[in-house]
């Protein structure tokens, strides 16, 4: 019988730097007062199985602030930015106000020529499904009893019915960026792709989200403990 998983994940904000504070596209490890507040919250973290963090450098210093032993996972990573990478909103703004604005408002729009805000939300809400359907390798399969005398005489006793299965409990800890905690949501709960703009996360917030009968319920963001300036 298929063993039912119940899988609680927990979507954890990485630690501030400079380019979170000039809402500019770029990737640089957390500043050093984004370390201090990590390291301090560290003692606050959920329990945990399993630990994944982003490839970008503010999510893999976030990781090892908190002591995370954590497998870097590429599905992860932020929205693609394309040639806007490296650049601040503003900036962009005041050179093509126009491809902003698409930007914006139209989740299948990618003027940068990077990732569009649907093509995001797919990427993570399969990551999310395949965790649900096998958060943890499958275990062993039990080797064959010995071959011996097995012949009986008379009719063979009817089996009796299988228990049920259990459902099995996996807990995962993800450090991902704002951007892909939103577009969890968004695919979590089935929202409006437009609702991703209105989605706020704050720095070192922890969101779960518990999947389990082929759907998902949220608990909403807390800071963890420790974790405020």
């Amino acid at each position: 019988m298929r063993r039912v998983w119940v899988v609680r994940i927990t979507l954890l904000a990485p630690a501030v730097n400079a380019a979170l504070r000039q809402v500019r596209f770029d990737d640089a490890p957390p500043d050093a007062a984004g370390v201090r507040r990590a390291t301090a919250a560290a003692a606050a973290l959920p329990h945990h199985d399993m630990a994944f963090t982003a490839p970008a450098e503010r999510c893999r210093g976030t990781a090892a602030a908190l002591g995370l032993d954590a497998t870097v996972t590429p599905e992860l990573g932020g929205l693609d930015m394309g040639r806007w990478r490296g650049r601040s909103l503003d900036e962009v703004g005041q050179e093509a106000p126009e491809e902003v604005a698409a930007w914006l408002s139209d989740p299948a729009a990618a003027p940068h020529g990077g990732e569009t805000l649907l093509q995001l939300v797919e990427r993570i809400g399969a990551w999310l499904e395949a965790r649900r359907e096998s958060p943890a390798p499958a275990a062993p399969v039990a080797p064959p009893a010995p071959a011996g005398e097995t012949h009986r005489e008379g009719p063979h006793p009817a089996a009796p019915p299988a228990p049920p299965v259990p459902a099995r409990e996996a807990r995962l800890l993800a450090v991902v960026e704002p951007a892909v905690v939103r577009a969890a949501l968004v695919h979590a709960l089935g929202l409006p792709a437009p609702t991703f703009w209105r989605l706020d996360v704050a720095p070192l917030t922890a969101t779960e989200l518990s999947g389990r009968a082929g759907r998902w319920n949220l608990r909403c963001g807390h800071p963890l403990a420790g974790s405020a300036p």
